[in-house]
């Protein structure tokens, strides 16, 4: 008893190996996965099965590679064994092979590999690159059923079986997360086939193409390199000996002014509404995980890989109701469950010390506004909350009622406290971000002050010079430009 499975290439029958051909001439008979292939005419079988009537009575994929399989390693427990041939090389996406060997194996059922070409080595000829200049191969359906690419964009990427529209419209999509719309991408038609040919097109015309079984899609790389492997290759560069010694300098502390610097000026961009100016900022930001993972590498701390994994694990796990079978309605929901789930993790750290808290994970170095903000937020979803909004209105009023009657430093000082806290809870109602509204507010008014430096120079005044009534007319005259 064994299994043969061969491989009968992409579809040229100059394209058959030799040894497939004999193995082919001398089987009394072999199962073929499709018969729909186009050198099967030409094949020396004498008794020729096929699994397309499976294919057409299949309800899913899954369940028919699994029964094609299952089938095979039953025919391979024959004395005579069997013959399964599949098109193209029998390990170049052909799921029914894996589950063979993987049911095989368990069975103890020899297998032997009859390798045959595939349909890379005729499409990287007919586009002339090299495979191994970095060249990704994927399944076209795979990547169809995903939000973004797992691409490196610096080097190009083949993409097997764009089968149906709908499958081209599902890669358009996911592509399009990384890819520009108009980036030009390949559609090879029939590669190893007779009817070979190449279609060059723009991304977003991907599903406007006729396509079939034989059709894969080249994607070359981008004109500028884009990849996060290349982001820490240079990072790597500078922290190495023949790199740069500023960057070799630093460590997880020095670096602690940059990254509070970085992330105030993302702020600032957002802020402006400067779309242009957020995509430097992000990547300076960026340049700051990227550091701070690359020491972390050097003193064998952890690696950006590390960073990664916990945070999309983390990620999933705050997510059961997209990644889980919980149900959610509402944002309110997604937070409480958030909570919920965050304190079971701090359980399992064993962070017991005070038991758990609605407040717990709030960072210390936050602005103080921003602080009190999440505060606010976290105390809320555990029902710490006024009914309605006239009561936070009157607490607002009562506190300030408070910071007037004050009559000595200190307690001025605690009540001008409470007044800003409630001011920010205020906010939260209003679903106002205090922290963006005041920095907004601090922005307008350099603004207008600057504006009204101008118009006093231009009068030929000194501020220091003008009464509070001209300052303020002036005041008035700048707000009415509209700055």
């Amino acid at each position: 008893m064994n299994i043969t499975i061969l491989g009968l290439g992409p579809g040229d029958p100059e394209l058959l190996t030799r040894r497939a051909w004999r193995i082919l001439s001398e089987a009394e008979e072999v199962y073929l996965r499709t018969a729909r292939h186009p050198n099967v005419s030409d094949l020396p079988i004498r008794k020729l099965h096929s699994f397309d009537a499976w294919y057409d009575a299949a309800e899913d994929f899954a369940s028919l590679y699994q029964r094609i399989a299952e089938e095979i390693v039953r025919l391979g427990r024959r004395p005579q064994g069997v013959v399964y041939a599949v098109p193209g090389h029998p390990l170049v996406g052909e799921q029914t092979v894996t589950l063979i060997l993987q049911q095989a194996r368990a069975q103890s059922v020899p297998v032997q590999i009859v390798d045959g070409l595939s349909f890379i080595e005729p499409l990287i000829g007919a586009l002339g690159i090299d495979a191994l200049d970095g060249l990704q191969i994927h399944d076209a359906e795979t990547i169809a059923h995903m939000h973004h690419p797992p691409l490196n964009p610096d080097v190009p990427a083949l993409l097997a079986q764009v089968y149906s529209s709908a499958v081209a419209s599902d890669v358009k999509l996911t592509l399009a997360n990384q890819y520009p719309e108009t980036h030009e991408v390949i559609l090879v038609h029939g590669a190893g086939t007779l009817s070979q040919r190449l279609e060059r097109l723009p991304l977003y015309a991907l599903d406007r193409q006729p396509v079939d079984h034989l059709t894969s899609l080249y994607v070359p790389p981008l004109q500028l390199p884009g990849s996060f492997e290349h982001f820490q290759e240079i990072m790597a560069h500078l922290r190495a000996p023949d790199g740069c010694p500023w960057d070799r300098q630093q460590t997880h502390e020095s670096l602690r002014p940059y990254l509070l610097e970085e992330t105030y000026e993302v702020l600032e961009a957002l802020d402006n509404g400067d779309i242009e100016l957020l995509k430097r900022e992000l990547g300076d930001l960026l340049l700051q995980v990227v550091f701070h993972a690359q020491i972390a590498v050097e003193s064998g701390e952890f690696s950006m890989a590390d960073v990664i994994a916990h945070v999309c694990q983390k990620l999933i796990r705050r997510h059961p109701h997209v990644w889980g079978d919980v149900q959610v309605s509402d944002s309110a929901q997604v937070h409480a469950n958030w909570d919920q789930i965050k304190r079971q993790e701090r359980a399992a750290e064993g962070i017991t010390e005070r038991g758990p808290s609605a407040l717990d994970g709030v960072p210390k170095t936050l602005p103080a506004l921003a602080a009190a903000a999440a505060i606010h937020a976290r105390a809320s979803r555990v029902g710490f909350e006024w009914s309605r909004l006239e009561d936070v209105i009157a607490k607002v009023r009562e506190e300030l009622d408070e910071l007037l009657r004050a009559d000595d430093a200190e307690q001025r000082r605690e009540e001008f406290g409470d007044v800003l806290s409630s001011l920010v809870n205020l906010a939260r109602w209003y679903q106002i971000d205090p922290e963006a509204a005041l920095r907004e507010n601090i922005a307008k008014f350099v603004r207008r002050f600057q504006r009204l430096e101008q118009q006093a120079a231009a009068q030929g005044k000194a501020l220091q010079s003008m009464t509070l009534d001209e300052l303020d007319a002036l005041w008035n005259a700048v707000k009415s430009e509209g700055l």
